[in-house]
């Protein structure tokens, strides 16, 4: 007769008690978030219209943000979706890494390690861009090229695969343009990651359209 090997010897595991670790997961979650949204509250807030809020096509919204109007209660960011907001710069240094692993020469910060950008208006408005990418292969433009990036979810990114930017996402493709614009760049590309696969779609070169200015 063979012998029954009980791998949860020395666990604590007892069979027919209730499993504990459905809870213990719950906790934990519950604990990141709190930790997240914690982080975000003491964070100073910005005293300034972001250059990538400017395609909003709701003006009100956009009032309310350069105002600084206080939320509604329980309007602020929750820990899912700040947890969507870390993830995605995380999605982004990897795409850093692969570019630059194929030959692009993609700078991100400037000599004093600050991010590229822009101010205007009396710093009323101000842009942080992604990056530019001074060099690179023949690809059939020249460079430098603006670089931005977005991490979207599966639906998401087949929509943009399908329609293009401008219809797609059009606060991106607006943004993008206003980067363009205050960067003296000709040409932007624009990287997308599917997060649920990490395919990339490098989208179709986003040429400066100066009759929007």
């Amino acid at each position: 007769m063979h012998g029954v090997v009980d791998l949860n010897h020395g666990s604590g595991f007892v069979y027919g008690r209730p499993s504990y670790v459905a809870e213990t997961g719950a906790w934990i979650n519950a604990s990141i978030d709190a930790a997240l949204v914690a982080a975000d509250r003491v964070k100073a807030p910005r005293e300034y219209l972001g250059a990538s809020r400017i395609g909003e096509p709701c003006s009100r919204k956009l009032v309310y943000e350069h105002t600084r109007t206080p939320k509604d209660e329980g309007g602020e960011f929750d820990g899912r979706i700040l947890r969507i907001f870390d993830a995605g710069h995380q999605f982004e240094t990897l795409s850093i890494r692969w570019l630059r692993a194929a030959g692009f020469d993609l700078r991100t910060h400037n000599r004093s390690g600050e991010q590229f950008g822009f101010s205007v208006g009396d710093g009323r408005i101000r842009g942080h861009i992604d990056g530019v990418i001074v060099a690179g292969p023949d690809v059939g433009i020249s460079w430098p090229a603006l670089w931005e990036h977005k991490a979207l979810k599966a639906t998401s990114w087949s929509d943009l695969v399908k329609r293009g930017l401008e219809a797609s996402k059009p606060v991106y493709w607006g943004q993008v343009q206003l980067y363009m614009a205050y960067m003296g760049l000709a040409v932007a590309l624009f990287t997308a990651m599917n997060k649920d696969t990490q395919e990339l779609r490098i989208h179709a070169f986003v040429w400066f359209n100066r009759f929007l200015h």
